[in-house]
């Protein structure tokens, strides 16, 4: 049985060390981390999960951005404890964060990673959408929460306007 909750402040560092076990030590190096510094995240949309006794299993999060002048939300990093992976606990989070994100009027996510992976939610590559180097543009991946908001959206992706006031 888990838990799933709006990460808090006091939830911070926890889930950074819980992306740093899952991810590479240059993780804040990559183009996608140039886009969330000093910008805050998507509040609503950040999750996590504990287990019975509390320990964190889980965390996704989001991040505003601009593509083309169209805000977008940036996806990630979303990672999972090695011990509970394989558990379903990343699609969980990830079901329910995009739920929430249509609930709230978002209109399409961006993010990078594995298209075989990501494809089981509905992302796709995205043509015209260009992540700051150096990112691979097969690794470019977008869903539209509502019909159509990606048919038009291309350029260059941004910080969302105001990052950091």
């Amino acid at each position: 049985m888990y838990q799933l909750e709006e990460e808090t402040e006091a939830d911070w560092w926890e889930v950074e060390a819980l992306y740093d076990l899952c991810f590479a030590p240059g993780r804040t190096a990559l183009s996608s981390y140039r886009l969330r510094e000093g910008v805050p995240t998507v509040a609503a949309l950040c999750l996590t999960l504990r287990d019975a006794d509390g320990t964190l299993a889980a965390a996704i999060r989001y991040w505003p951005a601009e593509v083309g002048g169209d805000d977008v939300l940036l996806l990630g990093p979303v990672a999972v404890h090695p011990t509970r992976q394989g558990e379903g606990l990343g699609g969980l989070l990830i079901n329910e964060s995009l739920a929430e994100a249509r609930r709230l009027g978002w209109e399409r996510v961006l993010l990078v990673g594995d298209a075989p992976y990501y494809s089981r939610f509905g992302f796709a590559k995205l043509e015209g959408v260009e992540m700051p180097p150096p990112t691979n543009p097969d690794r470019v991946l977008g869903i539209a929460l509502k019909a159509g908001a990606w048919l038009r959206t291309q350029g260059a992706v941004t910080k969302a306007s105001g990052a950091g006031l």
